[in-house]
């Protein structure tokens, strides 16, 4: 298996501060104007959320990985629940690249594979280097369009 560049924990750690802290913000906006019961409610809260996340993150990037097979892409991924997918390259309709602000600031990006008879089933590789996403989509485009079935006519 494959495993995702070491640096889509930064940026799923800033992803999760942003959200510990709203919810952070938000419990102790909730202590102070109703319950009165601590000042540091909210942040002893968001430094327990805080922990639980990096914690999940670094169980998250362990889990990933994915391979190219002869007929399938085939992906590992989960910390609760371990899902394992393969995409047979014959359903795959076509296949992106993607950067975000915060994936091109950290040297990221993620493969999308788009796929036959699929409604919101769509599959992300995320954590890769710019190059190595171009590279996995322009190989997973040619092992789909080499497992077309032939045409009849």
């Amino acid at each position: 298996m494959n495993a995702l560049q070491s640096r889509v924990r930064v940026r799923w750690g800033i992803v999760a501060l942003v959200v510990v802290a709203i919810l952070g913000a938000i419990v102790y906006a909730i202590d102070r104007f109703v319950l009165e019961f601590s000042p540091l409610l909210g942040p002893g809260f968001a430094v327990v959320l805080a922990l639980l996340a990096a914690a999940y993150i670094q169980a998250l990037y362990r889990s990933w990985g994915y391979r190219l097979d002869d007929d399938a892409l085939e992906l590992e991924r989960g910390v609760i629940t371990n899902v394992e997918t393969a995409v047979p390259y014959v359903r795959v309709q076509h296949v992106d690249t993607q950067r975000g602000p915060l994936d091109r600031l950290l040297g990221l990006g993620q493969v999308v594979v788009y796929t036959a008879g699929s409604r919101g089933a769509d599959v992300t590789i995320p954590g890769l280097k710019p190059d190595q996403a171009r590279d996995l989509r322009n190989r997973l485009r040619d092992l789909a369009i080499e497992s077309e079935p032939e045409d009849g006519v």
